[in-house]
C-alpha cells in the first residue's frame, strides 16, 4: 500500500463501480463470501457519504452472440457456447449487492465496463470525475476498465481488498506492478477514512 498522500475524495463527484458481481462469476473468486461482504460495506460507505453506485454485469442477447467476430479470441468462445444469456441466473447481480433506485446499472458485452455501454456518458452527466473500482476479475473487468477510464482522465482508486482473480499470481502482479501506475490503491478501511468530512 502506498504511503504517499492521497487526493481527497469528494463523494458528490465519486462513483463506486461494482463490476461482474454476478452469480456466474462470483463463485470463481477466492474467498468469495468475504469479498462480497467487503464490497457491500464499501457500497454502504459511499452511498452514506452521498456518492454514486454503479453496477456492471456481463450478459449477452442472441444478437450479441451473433455479432461477435471470429477475430475476438475471448468472446468467440463465449458466443459459440451461448454462455451468459442476459436472462440467465448466471448474469444476475448477487442479491447481497442489489442495486437501489437511482444507481447506475449497465450490461456489457466485452471485458471493460465502458467500451460497450453508456457508462462514460452517464458518469459525465452526473459530474463524476473520480471512480472507485471493485470487481471480479482483477485481470479481466478491473484491468480493462482501469486502463480505459484512466485514459479518459478519471481519477481512479482500486480497492485492493475489493477485487479478486482466480489466479493469485496474476492478481498480485497487477496490484503491485501495474495498477499503481494508473490508479491509487487503497483498501476498504482507507476508503471509509477518505470519505469522512475533513
Amino acid at each position: 500500500m502506498s504511503t504517499t498522500t492521497l487526493p481527497p475524495i469528494d463523494p458528490e463527484r465519486t462513483a463506486l463501480l461494482a463490476m461482474d458481481f454476478q452469480h456466474g462469476i462470483v463463485a470463481y473468486a477466492p474467498d468469495a463470501d468475504a469479498l462480497v461482504e467487503r464490497v457491500r460495506g464499501a457500497i454502504a460507505d459511499v452511498r452514506a457519504a452521498g456518492g454514486t453506485i454503479g453496477y456492471v454485469r456481463v450478459a449477452f442477447t442472441e444478437d450479441d452472440w451473433t455479432a461477435v467476430p471470429e477475430t475476438n479470441k475471448a468472446f468467440t468462445a463465449v458466443a459459440g457456447a451461448k454462455m451468459l444469456h442476459h436472462e440467465d441466473a448466471s448474469t444476475q447481480i448477487d442479491e447481497r449487492l442489489t442495486p437501489e433506485e437511482g444507481d447506475i446499472v449497465v450490461r456489457k458485452i466485452r471485458f471493460g465496463a465502458a467500451s460497450t455501454t453508456d457508462l462514460h456518458q452517464r458518469l459525465g452527466e452526473l459530474g463524476i470525475d473520480t471512480l472507485v473500482l471493485t470487481g471480479i476479475s482483477t485481470s479481466g473487468v478491473v484491468l480493462s476498465t482501469l486502463i480505459d477510464l484512466a485514459d479518459r482522465d478519471y481519477r481512479v482508486f482500486v480497492l485492493s481488498d475489493g477485487v479478486a482473480d482466480p489466479d493469485p499470481e496474476t492478481h498480485e502482479v497487477l496490484l503491485s506492478k501495474v495498477f499503481p501506475t494508473r490508479a491509487h490503491l487503497i483498501d476498504t478501511t482507507r476508503l471509509r477514512e477518505l470519505l469522512r468530512p475533513a
